[in-house]
């Protein structure tokens, strides 16, 4: 009994269970109100426990997964890949930076030109001291097209780059004010010799090493004793952190349960709050900029019809899906990438609404032929996909419109599906700043371009925007891009989701972080309960 009244109390203090709440479930064990009162009143401890093995249960996850930080494109590479490696800058949970590899920065009055200044007594992993050398090579691969790197379309703004002792400098050929969150992209682990002779090696300067590495299976990592960043009394309190591939929802929700795994993601919003009453849990939910999205190639009969694409827009009802798909944990989307959590947010963007009459009008002038329209979908896509998949199609179906349901494998979704079909279910957990996400994929020479959306003017108004100073003039420009994406774009966007993770109550340091699940996959932050 004394065991479930410490779990319970520890719910209190974090937030996640009212003192009255406490009280009566005291009560209900037989515990008296003094004796109840008297364990909320027990000081912490601050001191927290280290060593230990941390297990973190992941959906997203692949046999074709890969430790080059240029293809990852799901949440399993990229929370391993935290561990082991670092970009020059980390985001942080309240939308400043943080130095990581990167000590310090500064820009030019035009912000053409930024100057990092690398940490000094920064090691990888294989004891190697890290050099401004070492960070040239690692933007001038993941600019080589031949790299496939998803930070592409970010560093092909890059005009040239140079070293000056401790100090990057890159040159832009148009400023832009945001580079410093660019530079924090998860595919910019810093590696030796920018990964050129490895780039799977896994060498960075993250907290922990690559112990062992199971595709689509796990990975384990041991805690580094010569981490930059400090010991266990600091950071890195775990003496391993597993990674381990869960992308069945029931699965991952008895892993947690049984104590298989200390956290998990994605959490399916319809057992969420179910999932929060059991004491051993906590169930933590943030909102963000994440999305889940229908793509379609613009370019690709038969969605290179615009009044097709209007079409599915207006046949789709988003706040069903927000409804009964998020479970209230969300907000409805409106074909564009951006929501509110962003600078510069332009809410006067007309909402588009679940309309079947326009829907019929659309389909009618696109000229279709009738046949089956394939929407490619899996469970890893997104907590729901399917489910939000037979919806799309009933709705479609109602405005005459032949949406056909194709169900796909989760293992190598993300490399024979999404960006390859022409249609599909997706996700983005969204990017800091609108210049970013916009950049990542929907710049006509970004790898990630995944609707095929190629538009100069497009293009045009996005190097505008970065060289702009004014932010009113800037926040105009990105509402005319929004307005043009709406309409005219391949992204179908019926929901922003928040970021629901689980979490045993023994885990210690969680903090909401908008940039993605899991704090941003930041193992370092958390601790054991003392």
């Amino acid at each position: 009994m004394s065991k479930e009244l410490e779990l319970l109390s520890s719910k209190v203090t974090a937030g996640t269970m009212t003192r009255r709440e406490f009280m009566s479930r005291a009560a209900a064990l037989g515990v008296t109100a003094a004796v109840a009162s008297s364990m909320l009143a027990r000081p912490a401890q601050a001191t927290p426990i280290a060593g230990g093995t941390f297990k973190m249960g992941i959906q997203g996850g692949e046999s074709t997964n890969s430790q080059d930080p240029a293809s990852w494109a799901s949440d399993v590479p990229i929370a391993g890949g935290f561990c082991w490696g670092e970009p020059l800058i980390e985001l942080v949970h309240d939308g400043s930076l943080k130095g990581l590899v990167a000590e310090s920065w500064e820009g030019s009055d035009d912000a053409t030109v930024w100057r990092f200044k690398i940490r000094p007594g920064v090691m990888f992993s294989n004891g190697q001291e890290v050099t401004s050398e070492d960070v040239m090579q690692t933007m001038a691969r993941h600019s080589n097209e031949d790299s496939k790197s998803g930070a592409l379309g970010i560093v092909q703004g890059i005009e040239s780059m140079r070293t000056d002792g401790d100090v990057f400098e890159v040159t832009l050929g148009v400023g832009n004010a945001d580079l410093p969150y660019l530079m924090a992209d998860y595919h910019l682990i810093i590696q030796p010799n920018g990964g050129f002779d490895d780039p799977t090696a896994a060498i960075g300067t993250g907290a922990y090493v690559l112990e062992s590495d199971e595709p689509g299976v796990r990975m384990v990592f041991q805690r580094r004793s010569d981490y930059w960043g400090g010991d266990q009394t600091e950071v890195a309190h775990y003496d391993t952190v597993e990674v381990i591939v869960l992308n069945d929802a029931t699965a991952r929700v008895a892993a947690l349960q049984s104590g298989q795994v200390d956290s998990i993601n994605r959490v399916e919003p319809k057992i969420a709050k179910l999932l929060a009453r059991a004491p051993t849990i906590e169930v933590l939910s943030t909102k963000g900029r994440g999305h889940y999205v229908f793509i379609a190639h613009v370019d690709t009969a038969p969605f290179d019809s615009l009044e097709l694409r209007l079409a599915l827009k207006y046949a789709l009802n988003r706040q069903e899906m927000v409804d009964k798909i998020l479970q209230g944990y969300g907000s409805v989307g409106n074909d564009i990438p951006i929501n509110a959590a962003y600078p510069l947010y332009d809410e006067t963007i007309p909402q588009r609404e679940f309309d079947l009459e326009k829907a019929r009008e659309h389909y009618a002038k696109s000229g279709h032929d009738g046949s089956p329209i394939v929407l490619r979908t899996a469970d890893g896509a997104f907590p729901g996909a399917v489910d939000a998949a037979a919806l799309f199609q009933q709705s479609a179906q109602a405005a005459g419109i032949p949406l056909e349901i194709k169900r796909e494998p989760n293992d190598g979704y993300w490399s024979e599906v999404w960006n390859v079909q022409p249609f599909c279910a997706s996700y983005w957990g969204g990017r800091p700043v609108q210049d970013q996400m916009y950049t990542t994929a929907y710049l006509s020479t970004a790898d990630w371009n995944d609707t095929r959306w190629k538009r100069p003017a497009f293009d045009d108004m996005l190097l505008e925007a970065r060289a702009e100073i004014d932010e009113v003039k800037r926040k105009e420009i990105y509402s005319n891009m929004g307005r043009m994406l709406n309409e005219e774009g391949g992204v179908i966007v019926p929901m922003f989701n928040d970021f629901v993770d689980a979490l045993s109550t023994n885990i210690n340091g969680w903090e909401a972080n908008p940039n993605g699940p899991q704090m941003y996959w930041q193992t370092v932050k958390y601790t054991w309960k003392a």
